[in-house]
């Protein structure tokens, strides 16, 4: 072999090398990045993906990790990074933020990674504006949101004062969350007297509970955006001695709400599957990589969960 032909075997050689991670073995890996781990919905999301990869083990590789809390955004920007550099295949993402991903998913989508969307839909008009297409599979969760406040809207009746804790305002599920609420307050002719931001943590919504007892004695009713707020809700109806008084429903159902809803402290939340929403995604991810399909949206349930339904 010449020097020249040598050369350009080694150049070729070192290009595959440098390819994406699975193009080593024919395995490709997929990776999961999500919000707060310490939010226990995050944590079930995690361990269903790590379940579903022991059971594929041949299949796919799985690298997964999350950030501290809902609002470090800048962190899961810098894990989106560190995916493409390792050179994952596919990434499966649960934003924090529905518009400050989409410059970091441009650049993964430029390094040929797979990407799909979970939980927490990035907003279509920054999708468009940097020409970037991905598919969500998830719930619907103005519809999950308006179960809840109807089941709140039938327990309490017409002329009900109610308030809503919001997740993250720069959070399209936090935002679809607030619509599905307000549908059924609407349709079911209660009185919306506040609409406060609790920012998807536990200690934020008590204090914003807290202060909406103060400031609304006559209010009969909390919709919390997610079940730790709900949880913080709960804690702040008990120090203010209303516990019974004020209802409460959440969405999430995290393990921590359950008992809660069994004794009556908590009247219901939504189940959107977490141990099953990162599977979705994951399995989707792998039908592209496989067929080369044109990606699409995908729907994933919601159901209503009250005292009955845990029965």
């Amino acid at each position: 072999m010449h020097r020249r032909e040598l050369i350009a075997c080694l150049l070729a050689a070192a290009a595959a090398g440098c390819g994406r991670a699975g193009s080593r073995d024919g395995m490709p890996t997929v990776a999961l990045v999500m919000k707060s781990l310490a939010n226990e919905f995050f944590k079930t999301m995690e361990d269903g993906a790590r379940r579903h990869q022991a059971r594929h083990a041949a299949d796919y590789r799985l690298l997964a990790n999350g950030i501290k809390d809902e609002q470090d955004v800048g962190r899961q920007i810098d894990l989106v990074g560190q995916m493409v550099a390792q050179g994952v295949d596919a990434l499966v993402l649960a934003p924090a933020d529905s518009r400050a991903l989409v410059s970091a998913l441009r650049r993964a989508a430029d390094a040929g990674v797979v990407l799909v969307n979970i939980d927490n839909r990035l907003d279509p008009g920054v999708l468009a504006e940097r020409g970037l297409s991905v598919p969500f599979v998830g719930p619907d969760n103005r519809k999950g949101a308006r179960l809840a406040g109807a089941h709140l809207a039938k327990t309490l009746g017409p002329g009900a004062r109610v308030a809503i804790i919001e997740g993250l305002p720069t959070a399209d599920n936090a935002v679809q969350r607030r619509l599905g609420f307000e549908d059924a307050i609407r349709e079911g002719q209660l009185e919306l007297v506040a609409s406060q931001a609790g920012n998807w943590e536990m200690s934020r919504g008590n204090q914003v509970a807290a202060a909406l007892l103060t400031e609304h004695p006559a209010l009969q009713g909390l919709l919390c955006a997610n079940d730790s707020m709900a949880l913080g809700a709960v804690a702040a109806l008990r120090a203010a001695g209303r516990t019974g008084k004020v209802q409460v429903v959440g969405f999430d159902n995290i393990t921590a709400v359950q008992a809660l809803i069994r004794s009556g402290e908590i009247l219901a939340t939504v189940e959107q599957h977490a141990g099953e929403l990162a599977v979705f995604g994951i399995e989707y991810a792998l039908e592209i990589l496989r067929t080369g399909a044109a990606p699409a949206d995908r729907e994933t349930p919601v159901d209503l969960i009250t005292a009955q339904t845990l029965a």
